[in-house]
This record gives C-alpha cells, structure tokens and sequence, in this order.
C-alpha cells in the first residue's frame, strides 16, 4: 500500500495511526463489498469493475468484492446479510429520471436503512446523488461540468472525521459530473463544503460525490466526454486538452478515502440517529409519492 504525500501534509504519526486502525480492521476478516453498478448499457463496465478492484485491492487486499448492474439486470441486488458494506456506484443516466430500475434502486435502499440499520452504505457521484434525492435532497444540472482531479474542502465535521486529512483541511479526488446536489439531504451532516460529501446522522450512510474507486487509467477512457460537456477534443484545442489530461493524471487522495471508509465500517451506529434517519425517510418517501 503506498503512502499518501508528506509534501501534502500526511506526517508519519497520522500514518501510523492510520495503519493500526486499519490492522485492527483486518482482524475482523476479509471485508464483504456489493458494489452497484448502475451504468446502462456501458461498455466501460469492465473497466469500472477493475478500477474497484485495483484502488480497494491497494487497502484491503484480502476484501471480496461482489458487482451488481440493476440497470442492466432488473431486481438484481445483493443479499445485505452477506456483506460489511454496500456500494451504490455511479452511472452515465439523471439520477432524477423515474425510469423503472431507478425506482427499484430507490426502493432497495428503503428496504436497506429501514431493515438493516446497522449495514454501512456508501455512495459515490450517481449513488452520493441518488441518496440525497432519497433523503429530500435536490439535484440540479452543474453550471459547469467537472472532470480531473480536485480539492474536496472539509468542514470542520469532516476534518474530525477524516483525520488524515484534518491538518490540510481537504483532500484530493477525482471527479466526473456534470449534475451536482444542491440542497443537503435531510438527517445528513456536510462533511465538505459544496455539498461534495454527507454523512448520516445514524453514522450508516456516507456519500462523495468524488470517485476514490477511479485511477487515471480508467479516467482517462472518459476523456472523449470533453466533446459533449466543453466542446473541444484533442483536435479541435490542442491546448485545453492536453490540461484535461493533466488534470486526470494529477496525484490524487483515493486511498486514504477509502481507508477511513474501511475503519468507518467497523464503527457502530448512533442509536438516536438511527430514529430520525427513518422518520426523515418516511417524510421523504410519503413527499415523493405526492
């Protein structure tokens, strides 16, 4: 596992704690991970499965990874009994459509929050917006799309929570939207500001809207969105390409997310919490079927 940057402000202290913690994770055994991938009809899903399997293989090397494509496969959807977390990954559809696979994944994490209380769920860009839309959050079009590596600025909460990050007070990510949450889910605190990442009031739910599961090899297969989103290619802005290139290969900070992913797992839940995660869900599902 390679380190994160001391040029970065990662000292060794905060490394070392961190390397415990997540030692006293393993004890536990091999982590179980269902990962939704909720891409229709994507050629890149190969690519996506590799690219979990490469950045979670680099922390957890022992973790069983298990993939899921309701969108391609309706009602395919794990056993949560069998797995330590669920993933609900991105996607190339608007989160806000009611097409009928986006409804049964909505229905799937009512039944997940309302019946395994305890079971961790994460969310990354499609999954980070999807859960907000659940909870009573708003999802709106990005005024300007994004893609490459950024800085994720934390709140002071998220510099509590994610502790290595806490001297810097960001981390970096990559990233890949141009759909964006606008209003704060209901029963979430922000750990970073722009609503770029949540985290339930049960202690269950945390979503990103940035990628720690995508390396620049599997990024760099997106390029060709530049068209659709900035209206240059290679060809067209030699210039301005060869920048959305550098962004994409720019160093970025997925490990250490998803090593206090890994120590969050492990974390118990906030009983209190827990109540108003559901009553604020029934509020939200009684809303949407307004």
């Amino acid at each position: 596992m390679s380190s994160p940057r001391a040029e970065e402000g990662f000292d060794q202290a905060q490394l070392s704690e961190a390397a415990s913690k997540l030692t006293e994770t393993s004890k536990a055994g091999p982590l179980r991970i269902a990962v939704l991938l909720n891409s229709y009809r994507s050629a890149l899903l190969p690519a996506i499965r590799g690219s979990y399997q490469r950045t979670i293989g680099a922390v957890a090397p022992d973790a069983q990874l298990a993939f899921y494509e309701p969108a391609n496969r309706p009602g395919e959807f794990p056993n949560p009994d069998y797995f330590d977390l669920i993933v609900l990954g991105g996607s190339n559809v608007d989160p806000r459509k009611r097409h009928a696979w986006i409804l049964e994944v909505h229905e799937f994490v009512r039944r997940l929050v309302r019946d395994y209380p305890h079971k961790k769920l994460l969310g990354i860009c499609w999954g980070h917006q999807t859960i907000s839309n659940i909870f009573g959050g708003k999802v709106s079009d990005a005024p300007i799309p994004e893609m490459g590596v950024a800085s994720v600025d934390l709140t002071s909460e998220g510099r509590k929570f994610f502790h290595e990050a806490a001297a810097l007070g960001f981390f970096k990510l990559q990233q890949h939207h141009r759909r964006e949450v606008v209003s704060r889910p209901h029963g979430f605190t922000a750990l970073a500001h722009s609503n770029q990442c949540f985290l339930a009031v049960s202690n269950t739910i945390l979503t990103l809207q940035g990628h720690p599961e995508k390396d620049a090899e599997t990024a760099r297969l997106r390029l060709h969105d530049s068209i659709r989103w900035f209206g240059f290619d290679a060809l067209s802005d030699e210039k301005a390409f060869a920048s959305l290139e550098a962004l994409i290969n720019t160093p970025h900070d997925g490990e250490m997310v998803w090593r206090r992913i890994f120590q969050w797992i492990r974390e118990p839940l906030a009983e209190m919490g827990t109540a108003q995660q559901n009553a604020v869900l029934a509020l939200a599902e009684k809303a949407s079927k307004m």
